[in-house]
């Protein structure tokens, strides 16, 4: 894979505020090009959580100004990107019915506890830390696979054992 031809990434979780958010911010920052992360979620709040925002700025992991809380439905329809991988980070998300995704990308689940309602709220600000840092290390860890060269399935088995390794 080139810049020319990123890896396109999905990450998946069911209001799309919080947890697939920083994964979508961190991989596009980390990738550098190898990687181009959407995220979406099957029942989206419709808004991004301020805390998720507070965390990728207090790490300089840099947000596109269209960041926004999405359904899944997108990247299901005729004219969406190419998905090659999509990751669920809740565990509801990853026992829903998705959508058919054009491709027929590979799935692999990395649960992540969800930050958001955490409370009081220096308690959900440590719990945003803790899924940053427990995204940030599998992303990293799934960044160092030779994506180019590995076939697909080999991917997913690695990008299942960082989720097992991460625990």
């Amino acid at each position: 894979m080139s810049d020319a031809n990123p890896v396109n990434v999905l990450i998946l979780c069911t209001g799309n505020s919080a947890r697939s958010i920083l994964g979508e911010a961190l991989f596009n920052y980390l990738g550098k090009g190898r990687i181009r992360a959407f995220s979406a979620g099957s029942q989206p709040s419709g808004k991004v959580n301020p805390v998720a925002l507070e965390t990728l700025e207090k790490h300089g992991i840099p947000l596109p100004s269209e960041v926004r809380s999405k359904s899944w439905d997108e990247f299901a329809a005729p004219n969406a990107p190419q998905l090659d991988y999509i990751f669920t980070v809740c565990a509801s998300a990853a026992g829903e019915t998705c959508p058919i995704w054009p491709g027929h990308p590979a799935t692999a689940h990395w649960g992540i506890d969800d930050p958001a309602h955490v409370e009081p709220m220096e308690a959900r600000r440590a719990a945003f830390e803790v899924a940053y840092q427990a995204l940030e290390k599998r992303i990293k860890a799934f960044l160092a696979l030779d994506l180019e060269s590995m076939s697909r399935e080999d991917i997913l088995t690695a990008a299942r054992l960082i989720h097992e390794s991460c625990q």
